[in-house]
C-alpha cells in the first residue's frame, strides 16, 4: 500500500486522468519467491539429493509434466522446507487455515480483501515455476501433489482473466485488476516475442527465452520448458523454451560491495576496457550454482589465471567475459533445439557497450536493442 502512490503520483504528473481514465491495473513479480523469507540451503540440498535417490526419473523427473528439473530454484522446494521444519506450518495445514503462493498470490490477496474475503490466486506464469503446474491442462498436476505430499487446498487457483477488484483501504478501490504475469514473460510480451523469437533480460542474472508457438517442446540441452503467456481462458496458450541464469548483473554487484575494485556498476565498463584482454584470466559466477544449461547446484565461483601481472581491469573484464559465455551456452542449447532465430535484448547492462560487442563476438548474432 505505501508504494502504490508513487507510480499513481507520477502518472499524474505527467498529464495523466488518473482518478479519471485508470480502468485497471496488472501485476508481475518475480516467479520463483514465495511469500516467506526463508531459504534453507542446507536443508533444501539434502532434500534434493533424496528426492533425486528416490524417485524413478531422478532429478528429471517431473520434468514431463510441469517442464522443470528438481532444484531448490523453484518454490515446491522451499514449500516442502516449511511443510517438513515448521511448527506453526504444519499445524495451520493440519486444521485447514494455511494457504501458499508466490508474490503475486500474497499481493492479489492482499489487494482483494486479505482475511476479509481476498482472493487466493495466481496466474499461470507464475504457476508454471512452482513445479505443481501440469504444462498441458494448466492446473494441479495430482500425480506431482501426491509425490511430494503437498496438500492441493493450499495452493492458489491458476487464473488466465480479470482477477477480482482492489478493495477498500486501498489508494485505487473498485479497480480491476485485470492480467498478472511473472517477470520475464511479461517482458517477453512486451517485446512482442513472436513464434521463433527470443527475448534476453541482461539484469540481476539474464534470462532467455524463446517462443516456441503452441506446443510445449521438451527440451534435451539443459533448457526449461515453460508457459510464454496465456491471454485469457479462451486463448491460445504460448510456450517457451527459457536459459535461467542466476547471475550476471550481481557479479558486478559483488565487485563493487564485496571487492571494492570499482564505486558503481557503469564504473566497470571504462575500467575492462583499459585492457583488450582478460590476460587468461576466466570467471566463473557460480555463486549459487550453476543453472541451465548445466544445472549444477554443488558448483562455486571460480577465478583462474591470475598471474603476478593480472590488475583489476583483467577481472573486471573476465567478469563481463562470464556473463557473456553464459548466455552463449543458453544460446548454443536453443540452437541445437530450434536452429537460427532472433534475439532481443534489454535491461540495465545492455547499457554497457563493450558487454554488448564481447557478446556478439563471444556469439554471432542478430541482436535487437529495445528499451
Amino acid at each position: 500500500m505505501r508504494i502504490m502512490p508513487h507510480p499513481l503520483d507520477k502518472a499524474t504528473a505527467d498529464g495523466h486522468n488518473v482518478d479519471g481514465g485508470l480502468k485497471a491495473i496488472g501485476l508481475t513479480d518475480q516467479r520463483e519467491t514465495p511469500s516467506f523469507g526463508a531459504n534453507p540451503l542446507d536443508f533444501l540440498s539434502t532434500k534434493l539429493s533424496r528426492l533425486e535417490k528416490e524417485l524413478s526419473g531422478g532429478r528429471s523427473h517431473f520434468v514431463e509434466s510441469c517442464g522443470l528439473p528438481i532444484s531448490t530454484y523453484f518454490s515446491a522446494m522451499k514449500l516442502l522446507w516449511l511443510m517438513e521444519n515448521v511448527d506453526a506450518v504444519k499445524d495451520a495445514i493440519k486444521k485447514g487455515y494455511a494457504i501458499f503462493g508466490t508474490i503475486d498470490t500474497w499481493l492479489i490477496w492482499n489487494m482483494t480483501g486479505g482475511v476479509n474475503g481476498g482472493l487466493h490466486v495466481t496466474d499461470v506464469t507464475n504457476a508454471s515455476r512452482t513445479m505443481l503446474m501440469n504444462l498441458k491442462t494448466l492446473s494441479c498436476d495430482e500425480d506431482t501433489l501426491k509425490t511430494l505430499g503437498i496438500p492441493a487446498e493450499i495452493l492458489p487457483r491458476f487464473n488466465t482473466e480479470v482477477i477480482g477488484e482492489i478493495c477498500k483501504g486501498w489508494p485505487i478501490p473498485g479497480i480491476k485488476i485485470a492480467g498478472c504475469l511473472g517477470d520475464l514473460h511479461i517482458a517477453m510480451l512486451g517485446q512482442a516475442c513472436k513464434k521463433g523469437e527470443a527475448k534476453s533480460t541482461y539484469d540481476t542474472g539474464p534470462f532467455i527465452l524463446l517462443n516456441t508457438g503452441e506446443v510445449p517442446i521438451k527440451s534435451g540441452h539443459g533448457l526449461l520448458t515453460t508457459l510464454s503467456y496465456k491471454l485469457g481462458p479462451q486463448a491460445q496458450t504460448n510456450y517457451a523454451l527459457e536459459g535461467s541464469i542466476v547471475i550476471a548483473g550481481a557479479a558486478v554487484q559483488w565487485l563493487r560491495d564485496s571487492l571494492g575494485i570499482i564505486k558503481s556498476a557503469s564504473e566497470i565498463e571504462d575500467l575492462a576496457a583499459m585492457v583488450e584482454t582478460t590476460g587468461g584470466v576466466y570467471f566463473v559466477p557460480a555463486f549459487n550454482g550453476l543453472f541451465a544449461p548445466w544445472w549444477r547446484e554443488d558448483a562455486r565461483v571460480v577465478c583462474i589465471g591470475i598471474t603476478r601481472f593480472t590488475n583489476k581491469s583483467h577481472i573486471a573484464r573476465a567478469v563481463l567475459e562470464s556473463m557473456c559465455f553464459q548466455v552463449k551456452d543458453v544460446l548454443d542449447s536453443l540452437n541445437n533445439e530450434k536452429g537460427e532465430f532472433l534475439l532481443r535484448v534489454d535491461g540495465g547492462a545492455t547499457a554497457n557497450n563493450l558487454l554488448m560487442h564481447i557478446q556478439v563476438m563471444t556469439y554471432p548474432l542478430l541482436l535487437t536493442y529495445e528499451s
